[in-house]
């Protein structure tokens, strides 16, 4: 069984920085793209950062230049180091992975638990 286990979140300052962690673990045979979402109550889910398993990123507009994710394929780990925080980015922050069980499967997406993020201004 595939899990998602993230790490970090919090509260801290406008201005501040925060990491956020996800290990992968369980059945694994490869992991495809990995990524950050976030969502605030009355809005939809949506995108932060993205990282494909070549390490290529795409980014938020409103977060480039602050966020940066990065991943660690043999630990099978992404995360996400948010600097220049601002009040906007409070959300309920999730990690995002494809991931194939077995050769035979195709890629499934995976989600973690979920972590709050608060910036106070």
């Amino acid at each position: 069984q595939v899990q998602l286990v993230e790490s970090g979140g919090g509260l801290v300052q406008a201005g501040g920085s925060l990491r956020l962690s996800c290990a992968a673990s369980g059945m694994i045979f490869s992991i495809n793209g990995m990524g950050w979402y976030r969502r605030v109550p009355g809005k939809q889910r949506e995108l932060v950062a993205s990282i494909t398993s070549e390490g290529i990123t795409n980014y938020q507009k409103s977060v480039k230049g602050r966020f940066t994710i990065s991943r660690d394929n043999a630990k099978k780990t992404v995360t996400l180091q948010m600097n220049s925080l601002k009040p906007e980015d409070t959300a309920f922050y999730y990690c995002n992975a494809q991931i194939k069980e077995n050769i035979f499967r195709r890629p499934t997406d995976y989600w973690g638990q979920g972590t709050q993020v608060t910036v106070s201004s």
